[in-house]
């Protein structure tokens, strides 16, 4: 990897943080089935909430999450009239991703690469040569369908699988989705066990090469450690978080326990504490965390 500029020009970041809402991935690992009124009318409260984008289901195999099998139903009887933020669901597959591009309420389709094999295996049953071609075909089908392909970096921050792992693998990952055409890479720290020193490192030494790139943070963290992650990614210059309301959730599909989601809670509190502009309706976020989803 070259040298580069390590100066995060304050001109490109955004001036109020981009927050995304991912009630999918707080209610994928729930094993009792949420009825659907229940989540359009709790989905319906985050939508007048301020978020960026709120991820409201997935396309993937309903054996492998029989939670997400409504997300058709769901997405017809969600309210948009009274919401700016953009629309996502998760794919794994093209077939997923055919499926969801049809919808026109949907904006951006999420997609979980990983320099990981054995993350990939374990999570889509795929190998890094075919999920590298999966985003070629979802790339070109959300360029016909007016849709965004927005590509997870899932186990960015290293592996625990044993698998090779470096920031300079991370770096050329990133090169190959940039030529894709990719402008949209959020980091997932999946597993939940990397510290903030690490997160830093990564990001720090990631960013300056990739001006054009949008990166994310999207982490699984214990409460007592999720605002020192969200502190370590926003110094390294990152601007987008992922949340959960409540902080459920976490990947079923790793093999590994289960560790929640970054609490929303936590990110507003470390916004409130630095004085960092979110443009989230704090009276709807109060509403929402009174709802009684399960």
């Amino acid at each position: 990897m070259a040298e580069a500029n390590h100066f995060h020009s304050e001109n490109r970041l955004p001036k109020i943080l981009q927050i995304i809402e991912t009630p999918r991935d707080g209610m994928q690992g729930v094993k009792e089935i949420i009825p659907i009124e229940k989540k359009v009318e709790y989905i319906n409260i985050l939508l007048q909430c301020g978020f960026d984008t709120v991820e409201v289901g997935s396309f993937v195999s309903p054996r492998a999450i029989p939670q997400m099998a409504d997300t058709p139903s769901v997405l017809e009887a969600l309210d948009y009239s009274c919401t700016k933020s953009k629309i996502a669901v998760l794919v794994g597959n093209l077939k997923g991703g055919t499926k969801a591009v049809e919808f026109a309420q949907i904006d951006q389709l999420f997609y979980p690469f990983s320099i990981s094999t054995t993350f990939l295996r374990k999570n889509l049953n795929t190998t890094i040569e075919e999920a590298e071609e999966t985003v070629d075909s979802l790339q070109n089908l959300c360029l016909k369908k007016n849709k965004e392909l927005v590509v997870f970096l899932s186990l960015a921050f290293g592996d625990p699988f044993g698998d090779m792992w470096s920031i300079d693998l991370v770096h050329q990952q990133i090169e190959k989705l940039s030529d894709k055409g990719i402008k949209k890479i959020p980091f997932a720290e999946t597993i939940g066990n990397i510290g903030q020193e690490r997160i830093f490192e990564v990001f720090d030494k990631i960013l300056p090469y990739f001006p054009q790139i949008e990166f994310g943070f999207h982490t699984h963290a214990i409460p007592e450690m999720g605002i020192a992650k969200v502190d370590a990614a926003y110094r390294a210059g990152i601007r987008r978080f992922d949340t959960v309301l409540g902080g459920l959730g976490g990947c079923p599909m790793t093999g590994k326990k289960m560790i929640g989601n970054l609490n929303l809670t936590d990110l507003l509190k470390y916004c409130s504490l630095h004085h960092i502009e979110t443009g989230l309706d704090l009276k709807k976020i109060e509403q929402a965390s009174k709802f009684q989803l399960l």
